[in-house]
């Protein structure tokens, strides 16, 4: 979560050998590490929250892991401490921006405190949990937290749209000033995506949140090295943007509802025609990946029906869809700042 431009480099430096590792890689690594042990954890206490009581499941819309009967603490601990964070989130990003910091192969001040503040608020959502159970799920919709994470996605492929494109290696006709927008406030809405998903459900030890769980801490630590060289870094990024597919393949698996293929060469479908064109691999290397993907979409649906073949194409449908939404949403809104930004002076000036 960073101010980024067009102008800025994904180079990495060229280091002697004999140099110290980058501060920003190490934290970088020591935050894997966290969101390991820390998922470890979620789940070796886990064991503590299945006496509680939970009604049944009713369909897709119902969120299951939620008090039957909430009370005031579970409602005020939930809210509050989510809002704690929040604004605690955006601060940092606030502050970074005032400041104009610059990029930094090292750690900058604001890169701890945010690094601090996101351990202090997982470590606390644990506790809070184990205490009075409820997330944001008990008064919110669950599409709102599965939204937020599809809304960060595609803002994502707008924001690379000069890097990578968008289609096979070429841009989308987004004017400039809307990728320049994406780029500038991209932190604040996915601090807002990150830390409300994460509020949203309550630190128990099922193997589709222990996934999630672990998903979110990436995307937190990726917010909390803002204005350093490995936030831009391409691969570092694409692990983030990757690894929605294992997610949503292994949680669909679990959940044995069939459908795992929807969501696994559904986002491999993004990947092919968007994000592997920003890796800067070879065209041997990237028809390669490509006849991986079809001959593995042949050999899957030769044996599940050619007739469900329709379900590696509703993921990329909705997301390129989205993609224009998205972009189309900004360019309206900079229209309309725009226009009023001359009245706004005549009222100052009067």
């Amino acid at each position: 979560m960073s101010v980024t431009t067009a102008g800025d480099s994904r180079t990495e430096p060229v280091r002697s050998s004999s140099q110290l590792p980058r501060k920003d890689v190490l934290a970088l690594w020591g935050g894997i590490l966290f969101s390991l042990l820390f998922t470890g954890l979620i789940w070796l206490v886990g064991g503590r929250l299945d006496a509680i009581q939970l009604l049944p499941d009713t369909g897709m819309a119902w969120y299951y892991w939620k008090l039957p009967e909430p009370t005031f603490w579970s409602r005020a601990t939930s809210w509050g401490f989510y809002l704690a964070h929040q604004f605690t989130f955006w601060w940092l990003i606030y502050y970074a921006q005032k400041n104009k910091t610059k990029y930094t192969t090292g750690l900058h001040r604001v890169n701890i405190w945010a690094l601090a503040a996101n351990a202090f608020f997982i470590f606390l959502h644990l506790i809070q949990t184990h205490l009075w159970y409820d997330g944001l799920a008990q008064d919110t919709s669950i599409f709102s937290s599965q939204g937020s994470v599809i809304v960060l996605l595609v803002w994502v492929l707008v924001m690379e749209n000069n890097r990578r494109g968008l289609f096979f290696g070429k841009r989308a006709p987004f004017s400039q000033e809307v990728v320049r927008f994406a780029r500038t406030y991209h932190g604040y809405f996915f601090a807002w995506a990150t830390v409300y998903t994460f509020w949203y459900h309550p630190t128990v030890s099922t193997s589709g949140h222990l996934i999630g769980f672990f998903y979110m801490f990436l995307l937190l630590l990726q917010g909390s090295l803002f204005f350093t060289r490995i936030h831009v870094n391409r691969w570092w990024t694409l692990v983030q943007e990757f690894t929605v597919l294992i997610h949503g393949a292994l949680v669909a698996v679990m959940q044995g509802n069939g459908i795992w293929p929807m969501f696994a060469f559904g986002f491999a479908g993004i990947f092919i025609i968007t994000q592997m064109h920003g890796l800067g691999l070879s065209l041997r290397a990237r028809f390669g990946i490509l006849g991986i993907f079809i001959a593995s979409v042949l050999w899957v649906y030769s044996q599940r029906g050619w007739a469900q073949l329709n379900e590696i194409i509703r993921i990329p449908a909705i997301d390129y869809i989205a993609v224009f939404v998205l972009a189309g949403i900004f360019w309206v809104g900079l229209a309309v700042a725009r226009r009023l930004k001359p009245a706004d002076r005549a009222i100052s000036a009067g």
